[in-house]
């Protein structure tokens, strides 16, 4: 859920908001751990949950902050959903980017979709906000 066409769309309407919210958090994470974000499969960081909240929630901030110097972009994208979408989809690049682990990369889409919530009271109109919201329960299951 939350992945749909909304996400279709993001990367080529949004131009360079999208780059530059990743170009930022690779040179967070480069920073604080030790070039992770750099081409190669031996620098990457842990995978752990602390990794998760503390890439994602950087990037989200840092996101809606941007978007908040900016008030047409931010009025701009889709009533909510698109700057939602905006702000999870450079969480989530950036967490899969640190860590190579794909669900790491989901779990950081998902926590800064909650992030954004908890900031500015929605994520869009309509349905988005159950959509956007529902993917979290489904990225990770651990045998009974």
């Amino acid at each position: 859920g939350g992945v749909g066409f909304t996400q279709y769309a993001t990367a080529a309407y949004t131009d360079d908001i999208l780059d530059n919210n990743v170009y930022y958090n690779v040179d967070y994470i480069n920073d604080k751990y030790n070039g992770a974000a750099n081409v190669g499969t031996d620098n990457k960081v842990k995978a752990t949950l602390d990794v998760v909240k503390d890439i994602a929630t950087e990037s989200t901030i840092y996101g809606i902050e941007t978007y908040e110097k900016f008030p047409t972009a931010l009025e701009d994208h889709f009533g909510g959903s698109q700057r939602a979408t905006v702000l999870a989809a450079a969480a989530g690049v950036a967490t899969a980017l640190a860590t190579s682990n794909a669900n790491a990369g989901l779990s950081g889409w998902y926590l800064s979709m909650y992030l954004h919530k908890e900031a500015w009271g929605r994520l869009g109109f309509f349905g988005y906000d159950l959509q956007d919201q529902c993917g979290a329960t489904n990225v990770l299951s651990l045998p009974g």
